[in-house]
């Protein structure tokens, strides 16, 4: 496997493709977007039209057919405009992929058509009020009954509930732990389904989180993801997906933090304090040293991981982990410190830094805590050291 550190000509039109739509459709709305809470599905469907709903799913499908180093350079692009927004297309190209990587010939036939356009917007339901990192706890059940499937359970935290068309669901069908958990295809309109209020948080406004509630929902046995030998599949189909939502959303916080360093290097040149700029300050310096080294760390450990996703390479679980830890806690850190230089503005709406910030700060609880993404390297290095005794 090798790691290219350099953009060609097609990888070039790729993010600038990106970072143009991002600068026009996404960055002069975004602080409205998180103060009016507005969801702008619209938005998201014209970056579909761009390919960016289904980046890494099959052309043969509808999907793009990119790379997932693709989606890094697309998602960093898009975060650079507005993190919140960026993120949740993340979370629909990881379900769309899940559906393409695990569907049926006629699962993938009829939905990814649909998720490349964002006809149909799709959300992950993993996450429960009890299960949280411990996924594999899951209460939610799907029972058989003739040929239908009755599900009962609540997913909590789930982005877009209540919006979204399709929920992947993961339920349990079978005994306790990983192996009793399977995967759904859950349209809005089914009976028994609903939602909870929409959360008050404390970044991400601009896209809805919710319980998702399931209460009796009758699903035909075709809704099952990967047909009906697929019982007890869908704890690893979830697993494998989050290895590309972990450097999906690693991006993401990558864009936000390269926008907040921007600003805060281009607000210390024009700043003048004690006789002269702030730039010309020993310590600015030093502060802006840091922050440009940890989004140039940051970028090289992002596209190391996306390439060994894309090489399925033996190690990539264990990189794509090391990636999301890092990189979200290197980029909040960034985002933090561009706060700080700016001073007082920094904590003003205005500038827009601390909106970056805000959203920043849930990149390193979801798609697995960074204290989780620890245990699998911690993991994969003890069996590494076992192996070499």
């Amino acid at each position: 496997m090798t790691a290219t550190y350099e953009l060609d000509e097609d990888d070039r039109v790729i993010t600038e493709t990106a970072a143009a739509f991002a600068a026009k459709r996404l960055a002069p709305f975004a602080r409205e977007w998180d103060e009016t809470k507005h969801f702008p599905v619209d938005v998201l469907r014209e970056a579909a039209e761009l390919g960016m709903a289904a980046v890494y799913c099959a052309e043969e499908v509808g999907g793009s057919g990119l790379r997932r180093i693709d989606a890094v350079r697309i998602f960093t692009e898009l975060a650079a405009a507005d993190p919140a927004i960026a993120s949740f297309l993340s979370i629909h190209n990881m379900c769309a992929w899940m559906v393409d990587s695990y569907g049926t010939d006629a699962q993938r036939a009829h939905w990814i058509p649909r998720l490349a356009s964002m006809q149909t917007v799709a959300s992950y339901c993993l996450t429960e009020p009890g299960a949280g990192s411990d996924a594999a706890a899951l209460s939610t059940r799907a029972v058989r009954d003739g040929d239908e499937y009755v599900l009962d359970g609540v997913k909590q935290f789930i982005s877009g509930a209540g919006v979204s068309d399709l929920y992947l669901v993961m339920a349990r069908t079978g005994a306790e732990g990983p192996r009793g958990i399977s995967a759904f295809l859950i349209e809005r309109d089914t009976p028994g389904l609903s939602f909870g209020v929409n959360e008050a948080k404390m970044g991400w406004s601009a896209q809805p989180t919710a319980q998702v509630i399931l209460e009796g929902v009758r699903v035909p046995a075709d809704a099952l993801l990967g047909g009906p030998t697929a019982e007890g599949t869908g704890f690893g189909i979830a697993m494998n997906g989050l290895n590309g939502g972990r450097i999906n959303i690693a991006a993401c916080s990558l864009g936000g933090a390269r926008t907040a360093y921007e600003q805060a290097r281009g607000y210390v040149a024009d700043r003048q304090a004690f006789g002269g700029a702030l730039i010309d300050e020993p310590t600015i310096r030093f502060t802006l040293a840091d922050m440009a080294t940890a989004l140039e760390t940051s970028r090289l450990m992002l596209w190391r991981a996306a390439a060994a996703l894309d090489a399925g390479a033996p190690d990539k679980v264990e990189l794509c982990a090391m990636a999301k830890r890092y990189v979200t806690d290197a980029c909040y850190d960034v985002a933090d410190s561009a706060l700080q230089l700016h001073g007082g503005y920094g904590y003003l709406r205005e500038y827009g830094v601390e909106k970056i910030l805000r959203d920043l700060r849930v990149h390193r609880i979801l798609e697995g805590t960074n204290e989780i993404m620890r245990v699998v390297i911690g993991r994969a290095e003890a069996t590494r050291a076992r192996a070499s005794a």
